[in-house]
């Protein structure tokens, strides 16, 4: 008699069955984006189904149809938002179908990223060459594909200090600073780019954010003086950060001159472009980007204003030796091979942090082939023209005002009944955006800027219509009055 437990698997017992929820979760998930702008932007998950979420490891099986039952009722009802037609809240693009089952595909063949001879390392390494191509990028220069912004900034920033240091940094550390290695960037520059810096050991006093103009550029002429004030007194001046669209207001630095100052002074020139990089597709944005072919390195958010499904960010590097000595580190088991899967021509476990990694780059891949980037472009165009069509909204009511000049698509106003000081129209105005948030209307965020509270719409939304707009501005008006009377 054999005693020995049947042999198990992760696999389903009955196929067909798994099939038959397959082809149901696909046919939700289209009706489910199909008629998004029918239901509210955002709602409260109810108290019962959160207290759901306290339950304990599950120990024993339960059957796929009712896991998923389970997910149509406590999660699915509940997202972000970011999805629907007046989400215009931080800076998230809406994600397409074509992306999202392409995540179903990349999950399905559940490849591992970090190297080797196969298809999906093509695909990435094809993706990462279209990203150069937007940018006007030299066909030698590496890209790696990464989580978003936030990481693609800290790749850039480390290659920037491995190489402008002046030592071998892999080797000796930042023990070995003798000087204080200072990077520069406006104080409108986004937080990833601090976190960065500190985490890369340089400090967060080395970080020198330099005021901006009316328009939120940054200071070119403070830029200069800092940068050559802090070389005077002994300090290594080695990055310039540029922002190609502030997170606050959309403001593009002038990419040209600090590309002229970072060269001046033998420094490495990033920027930051998670908003505003790949509007080089749009013939409307791309004069105003001028210059951001020059710099060294270059972030980049796909899953803005490219519409990739969440995470798809993009780091590129002009100097390809520099980023793979920044990170390549290659022990026996992770040797390159002439044959066999280890043979791939290009390793990204060499080029960040990640050694596993998953197959993000089909749903870029996949949505880029899909739509194509001209009409990516043409999206990005609308979302300008929809910014400019609100500020024109605002500009037209007693009872609204603009608190910023409109960079790219942000627009930042305010609720203004006229007789009140800066402290009560900050509270009303707070009052206002979770009234919006809360009554599933709209989903703009929030910013404060010279003092004043902000009603932040950035309109990176492909699902945005103009009279979405015409929307968001009367119901701003109506609550406003009904707040404050």
């Amino acid at each position: 008699m054999n005693s020995n437990p049947p042999y198990e698997t992760l696999d389903p017992k009955d196929w067909e069955k798994m099939r038959a929820l397959a082809q149901q979760m696909v046919n939700d998930s289209i009706d489910y984006l199909a008629s998004v702008s029918d239901r509210p932007v955002w709602q409260r998950v109810p108290q019962e189904i959160v207290q759901t979420f306290h339950a304990a490891l599950p120990e024993d099986p339960s059957d796929p149809s009712e896991i998923y039952q389970e997910f149509l009722t406590h999660i699915f009802p509940y997202p972000m938002g970011n999805i629907h037609p007046r989400f215009w809240a931080w800076y998230m693009g809406n994600g397409t179908i074509m992306g999202a089952l392409a995540d179903l595909m990349a999950s399905t063949m559940n490849s591992n990223m970090g190297g080797g001879n196969h298809s999906a390392a093509m695909v990435e390494t094809q993706v990462t060459n279209w990203m150069k191509q937007i940018v006007g990028f030299p066909d030698d220069s590496s890209g790696l594909l990464v989580s978003g912004g936030s990481m693609a900034n800290l790749v850039g920033i480390t290659v920037a200090r491995n190489v402008v240091a002046g030592f071998d940094v892999r080797k000796h550390g930042v023990q070995a600073i003798d000087k204080k290695l200072t990077v520069y960037a406006s104080t409108e520059v986004h937080s990833s780019n601090q976190k960065a810096v500190e985490l890369l050991g340089l400090g967060h006093d080395c970080f020198r954010k330099i005021e901006v103009h009316d328009d939120y550029t940054i200071n070119l002429e403070q830029l200069n003086n800092a940068i050559t004030e802090d070389t005077r007194l002994g300090c290594q001046p080695i990055c310039v950060i540029a922002s190609s669209g502030t997170v606050n207001t959309g403001a593009i630095d002038d990419l040209n001159r600090i590309a002229d100052i970072c060269r001046q002074h033998n420094i490495w020139f990033h920027v930051d472009g998670a908003i505003g990089a790949t509007a080089m597709l749009s013939e409307t944005v791309k004069p105003y980007l001028s210059g951001i072919e020059r710099a060294d390195s270059i972030a980049m958010d796909l899953h803005k204003w490219m519409h990739i499904p969440f995470e798809a960010g993009c780091v590129l590097v002009r100097d390809a030796k520099a980023h793979r000595d920044t990170f390549s580190l290659v022990p026996e088991y992770l040797e390159h091979a002439t044959r066999g899967i280890a043979s791939g021509p290009h390793w990204f476990s060499e080029y960040g942090l990640e050694l596993s990694r998953s197959f993000r780059a089909l749903k870029i891949w996949m949505t880029i082939k899909e739509h194509g980037a001209e009409k990516l472009g043409r999206m990005i165009s609308r979302n300008v023209e929809q910014a400019q069509y609100l500020g024109k909204l605002i500009e037209k009511s007693a009872h609204l005002q603009l608190i910023a000049p409109i960079g790219l698509d942000i627009v930042c106003y305010r609720y203004n009944p006229g007789v009140m000081e800066t402290e009560g129209l900050n509270k009303l105005n707070r009052e206002i955006l979770v009234e919006l948030q809360e009554q599933g209307i709209a989903a703009p965020s929030h910013t404060t800027l010279g003092g004043a509270y902000c009603i932040r719409v950035a309109i990176a939304n492909h699902r945005s219509r103009f009279e979405d707009f015409d929307v968001l501005v009367e119901q701003t008006i109506r609550i406003g009055q009904l707040i404050s009377n």
